[in-house]
């Protein structure tokens, strides 16, 4: 396993970083403690999961990850050797379960991560995220942002900068981060943090994979200049870059054919024209598909680390083993090619 410190923090994170959505609804706890199990002891020191998981999102499932993970951990007896990071969900429709009035205000955040320290039965969490913006703006899929003129939006990021930093100064979390987010949002709280002196958000946990690049258009020039590290999600697009629903070798209920309305970004012509061609470079090269993917992602500068999601065990070792691949720049200009053919198929 490689690993790198997030700057401006203490975090030395592995390059791979375990994904959790899936548990309460596509893996049962004791499946997800043997994933934690084996991703720990293979290297992996951190771990995602947010307040509104398992995913898909239903009242019923909502917590469930976060209580396997804080299970595991209670069982597991060590905590200051793993890194975890939650996420505080922000409104839509979606969301409407988990209290009555949605949004980032102090009472919320507090009353979040109140609930999401108990669940994963620890003191402190090392990386809290806003799990996206407030405002309208283009996030989940949509490629272009449309203003509209009558939005209804608090902008309250100074105020939500000052309730973290409380929660950073009473030991409750250690770093801040954002998830979903554009580059005005980004250096809005850049901007805020320098002027009023508070906590910098250290990472933007986004998607990010061969059929979406969109970060690089903005995002990638912030985290370099700012010293900003993506946490990139959806790095094998939802599991179409595994191959297997090009070889056959898929079943009824993998994600995409389960949870068909929700990996929509994902099933337009051009993300299976791209994956196809993905695919052919993978195969002449003597290497499997979601190793590519994954090591085009872990490769990228601007990666602090890269976030997996599996279901079972076989996926889980293969994805890991990503780290001990390496692009010479020949498949990286095969993947370029395809890139300008077909550029980001899947915003």
């Amino acid at each position: 396993m490689h690993y790198s410190t997030l700057p401006h923090t203490d975090l030395k994170v592995s390059k791979i970083c375990l994904g959790t959505m899936t548990y309460g609804e596509q893996n049962t706890e004791a499946e997800a403690h043997e994933q934690l199990d084996y991703a720990t002891a293979n290297g992996v020191n951190f771990i995602d999961t947010a307040e509104i998981y398992s995913s898909p999102i239903s009242p019923e499932t909502q917590g469930s990850t976060e209580r396997f993970i804080g299970n595991w951990l209670k069982n597991r007896g060590k905590r200051d050797d793993l890194i975890i990071a939650s996420k505080i969900a922000g409104k839509g429709a979606f969301a409407e379960h988990l209290r009555l009035n949605l949004g980032y205000s102090k009472q919320n955040l507090e009353e979040a991560l109140h609930f999401s320290l108990q669940r994963l039965q620890t003191d402190y969490l090392d990386l809290y995220q806003l799990h996206w913006p407030m405002r309208n703006t283009n996030f989940f899929g949509p490629r272009a942002y449309k203003h509209e003129d009558n939005e209804q939006w608090e902008d309250n990021l100074l105020e939500i900068l000052q309730s973290l930093d409380g929660f950073i100064k009473s030991g409750k979390i250690r770093y801040i981060g954002v998830s979903n987010e554009t580059p005005w949002g980004m250096m809005r709280y850049l901007q805020l943090a320098k002027k009023h002196d508070l906590p910098k958000m250290v990472t933007i946990q986004n998607p990010y994979s061969l059929l979406n690049r969109i970060f690089e258009v903005g995002l990638a020039e912030i985290c370099m200049r700012e010293e900003i590290r993506l946490l990139a999600y959806s790095p094998l697009g939802s599991g179409l870059l595994s191959g297997k629903y090009h070889l056959g070798t898929d079943k009824p209920g993998n994600r995409f054919n389960k949870y068909s309305k929700n990996v929509g970004r994902y099933k337009k012509a051009g993300s299976w024209e791209a994956t196809e061609k993905y695919l052919k470079i993978a195969q002449d090269h003597d290497m499997s598909l979601p190793q590519m993917a994954l090591a085009f992602v872990n490769q990228q500068s601007f990666t602090g680390s890269n976030i997996i999601g599996a279901t079972t065990m076989p996926q889980l070792k293969e994805n890991l083993a990503s780290t001990d691949v390496s692009l010479d720049e020949e498949i990286l200009t095969l993947i370029e090619e395809v890139q300008e053919l077909i550029p980001n198929p899947a915003p």
